[in-house]
């Protein structure tokens, strides 16, 4: 439990740092960037100009109270997703911010910064998701599919570009793939073959949702869909 001890008594210290220290400029290798801790990846910096920013003292108090910056990045995302649920988002992307830093393969961090800027930035959104992609494995691989999946929706149905819902579609079909008990990557997919005209694969899909879970049912979008055809199976009217 010596994390406890270091977040206590220095990283607390930290994230109480006045105003103006949440943006400045530092130099690494002769060149300087302007880092902002309430920025996805700081700003879109490097994780070394991040480590700048942040100053030694920080990083030798991880490196004295972790076993690896790989777990140091871990706890920070974890701790990003319940401040993230707690609906605290500028402390939650500060955390993720920190675990991006310390571990640039933490698909988690990209994933928490991701559906942080969903609802403001779709387009920045999508880009970090897609990066999270790019290293993940294994269960988190598969939500981040959904994710990607129920953001490129999103998108078309802004942009009503065929290559956004066949992109939505691709990403959901892996998730389904990836995890056959996902219930959202399910009711997404529903959506998507809604959005094609495709109503008996949308029940189908909706259905298998259902049969994983009753607590990610669109029950809007249910009427919707029973206006263009009725449920084959009887269930919703």
């Amino acid at each position: 439990m010596k994390y406890l001890i270091y977040l206590a008594a220095v990283l607390g210290s930290l994230l109480a740092l006045p105003a103006h220290a949440q943006k400045t400029k530092v130099k690494t290798k002769g060149a300087a960037t302007t880092v902002n801790r309430q920025l996805a990846l700081f700003g879109g910096v490097t994780p070394e100009a991040a480590q700048a920013f942040m100053g030694e003292a920080f990083l030798k108090g991880i490196d004295q109270n972790f076993a690896s910056r790989a777990e140091a990045s871990r706890f920070f995302a974890n701790k990003g997703y319940e401040y993230f649920t707690e609906g605290q988002p500028d402390t939650a992307r500060y955390r993720f911010n920190l675990a991006w830093m310390l571990d640039p393969q933490n698909a988690d961090a990209y994933r928490g910064l991701g559906l942080l800027t969903s609802s403001t930035a779709l387009d920045e959104s999508i880009g970090l998701l897609e990066k999270g992609l790019a290293v993940s494995a294994g269960a988190t691989q598969a939500v981040l599919h959904s994710d990607l999946g129920a953001s490129y929706l999103l998108r078309y149905e802004k942009t009503k570009k065929s290559k956004d819902l066949k992109t939505a579609l691709e990403h959901l079909n892996q998730a389904v793939t990836l995890d056959a008990n996902n219930s959202y990557a399910y009711q997404q997919l529903g959506r998507a073959y809604y959005l094609q005209g495709e109503y008996a694969k949308a029940w189908e899909a909706v259905h298998k949702g259902r049969s994983h879970s009753l607590q990610g049912v669109d029950f809007g979008f249910i009427s919707e869909l029973v206006a263009k055809m009725p449920d084959p199976q009887g269930v919703f009217k």
